[in-house]
């Protein structure tokens, strides 16, 4: 019989018994009448009754025949002092009984209180349904437990990480056949630490770890420990260990190690916590009370590890240390192809091409670009998904939701077509820039009132101080061209102005790109490890720095700002009419993709940077494009 079954069978015998009770009560009590002693006398001097009894506080006589409203017991109490002498002359029995005993002054104590326990424990197992255990069982583990059928994920189902997943695979194969790996003496490693950029695949990873090797797999977040008692967590801990060492061999798998696994001593000011450290202590020592021939595994991930406490890192506790990066082009096309599975595709659908234009995107962001797209389709009642409908759920994720019904003024238009045609024109001139796929005056987002869609076609690993200025130009492109038509910016460059001020900081600060300032680095170490692909930090100098060197610093970062500035007035100043031209035609279609882009910028070829690259990439671009 399981626990649910014993609860509700309680429950149903607790609420027989209040029934019984209630219905003895309400029986006893529609044959009983209180009367007051002159009537219960003259009672007896008519001979209607045939026994009574007599009490400590009152007198109860039991009628021969029930009265017109069938009461068939009268009760009263006596005012006489001689009664017992008076009743014998009335020739009925009678009798003297003590209605105080023990047990009944007992049970009146002891059945309230039965009944309030009996109701408090019946709701202490509800709430502790919900509680993890309630407040007798606040120290057991809640890890959840999954069996190999129902965890319902192996490695086909996880791709893009072929390097993390041939390191899982060593794990998955001790698992299966220990003897095997341990004849030269090898034993398994005691921890895996899976880290990487929010959405690549940690925890699907470790799902199908346990679906290869069919083992039980306890599941918990690192959040989940902590409790407001303080000695919660490390009890926990030692429950967790304490159920995989019963089951073993098993796989423990704690996601967001980070709130559990941080460094301690990091704050001393504040006054500590308590409480995680001495989680933390427990899992150290459950870690080293490993032993590795019982066959039990920890599997972590976390997507900042500079914060993890160094002892949860050292050699003996996680051995090994494995990267669950962003995903190259091959891998996008291998992780678009499992999440395509089930969404039937048109025949001209090329996964390679979307993969080519989500450069940075995680596994997460592949299957959201997956999951639009079918919802792009299906909203037309199409039958198939199109390279188009990816290319609208691309843009949908990279800008947001369109939004035709805002209104704008003409003069708000025709600023904003200036502005995204700045950003798109110096990008066509420019051989460092990434490729634009769309411009578009059509409101998006929260607060974009366009919008120009570059997306590279490679993966980018470094970038060399030339593709920096270009991305610099490109950015500040659009305040350029509001200047060169206008005579003045507006407040829609303040973003292009944040990102490029946080490149051109990294490029003095970090990178060592100002010849003034030499190879020297002048910031500290960046905030996280998993920084996202060309990323700026926004790091600022550190305060051991002179005021001279500070001020130098700033020079530097305003040169290289209004350089690229003043590059990008001079390109759309000496091609004006290609600027104007694109204009109109922005105005009147709201939208125009690369083709029509080019179409209409053909002069910029005449720009001595962008002729072999516009030619160049005419060629590689032969291939229907995705926008």
């Amino acid at each position: 019989m399981n626990k649910s079954t014993r609860v509700n069978l309680t429950t149903a015998v607790f609420g027989l018994g209040l029934v019984w009770l209630a219905w003895i009560g309400w029986g006893q009590d529609r044959e009983v009448e209180v009367v007051p002693y002159s009537v219960f006398e003259q009672q007896l001097r008519e001979g209607r009754v045939a026994e009574v009894t007599v009490g400590d506080q009152r007198v109860t006589g039991t009628l021969k025949v029930p009265d017109a409203r069938g009461k068939k017991v009268l009760v009263s109490t006596p005012v006489e002092p001689a009664m017992a002498e008076r009743l014998s002359g009335f020739g009925v029995a009678y009798k003297r009984v003590r209605e105080a005993t023990w047990v009944s002054d007992l049970m009146g104590w002891i059945l309230p209180v039965l009944i309030l326990v009996g109701f408090w424990g019946f709701m202490a197992r509800r709430m502790a349904g919900s509680m993890g255990g309630g407040l007798m069982g606040i120290g057991r583990s809640k890890a959840k437990v999954y069996m190999e059928k129902s965890t319902g994920v192996c490695f086909d189902d996880v791709a893009g990480v072929d390097e993390a997943k041939t390191e899982l695979r060593e794990i998955v194969e001790f698992l299966r056949n220990p003897q095997h790996y341990g004849r030269l003496g090898a034993r398994v490693p005691k921890g895996v630490l899976l880290m990487g950029p929010t959405g690549t695949g940690k925890t699907l990873l470790a799902r199908a770890v346990a679906g290869e090797a069919g083992v039980p797999f306890f599941s918990i977040s690192g959040s989940e420990f902590i409790e407001m008692f303080v000695g919660v967590g490390a009890a926990r801990v030692r429950d967790l260990f304490e159920q995989a060492r019963r089951t073993a061999p098993a796989i423990i798998f704690i996601d967001e190690l980070d709130a559990l696994g941080k460094a301690r001593g990091v704050f001393p000011v504040s006054g500590g916590h308590d409480e995680r450290e001495q989680t933390l202590n427990q899992l150290l020592v459950e870690l080293d009370g490993f032993d590795p021939s019982v066959g039990v595994v920890l599997l972590a991930a976390t997507n900042r590890p500079e914060i993890l406490d160094p002892a949860l890192l050292r050699a003996g506790r996680f051995d090994r240390q494995v990267l669950v990066d962003r995903p190259d082009r091959d891998g996008r096309t291998a992780i678009l192809k499992v999440h395509a599975r089930k969404v039937p595709l048109a025949p001209e659908v090329d996964l390679d091409l979307v993969a080519a234009i989500t450069v940075g995107f995680a596994g997460a962001d592949l299957a959201n670009v997956v999951n639009e797209a079918a919802l792009v389709a299906t909203r037309r009642d199409a039958k198939a998904v199109t390279l188009e409908d990816f290319t609208q759920a691309i843009e949908r994720i990279v800008a947001g939701i369109e939004k035709k019904r805002r209104l704008i003024s003409p003069r708000e238009r025709q600023l904003v077509a200036t502005h995204e045609l700045g950003h798109a024109l110096t990008a066509l001139a420019l051989p460092g820039a990434d490729r634009v796929h769309k411009v578009s005056i059509v409101p998006h987002g929260v607060g974009a009132l366009g919008y120009t869609l570059q997306r590279p076609t490679e993966d980018r690993h470094l970038m060399q101080r030339t593709q920096l200025m270009d991305k610099l130009t490109v950015l500040l492109g659009g305040r350029a061209a509001e200047v060169l038509v206008f005579g003045e910016p507006s407040t829609g460059a303040a973003d292009d102005l944040a990102k490029a001020t946080d490149i051109a900081r990294d490029m003095v600060l970090r990178f060592g790109m100002d010849q003034a300032l030499g190879p020297v680095v002048y910031a500290g170490v960046p905030a996280t490890m998993l920084l996202p692909q060309d990323g700026a930090t926004g790091a600022l100098p550190p305060a051991a720095a002179s005021p001279a060197t500070a001020q130098r610093i700033d020079d530097a970062v305003r040169g290289l700002l209004e350089g690229a500035q003043a590059r990008a007035t001079d390109m759309l100043r000496r091609h004006r009419e290609v600027l104007d031209r694109c204009v109109k035609a922005l105005l009147d279609h709201e939208t125009l993709n690369e083709a029509e882009l080019l179409a209409l910028a053909a002069p910029l070829r005449d720009l001595e940077a962008a002729q072999g690259y516009i030619k160049d990439r005419t060629a590689r671009d032969a291939a229907p494009s995705p926008a």
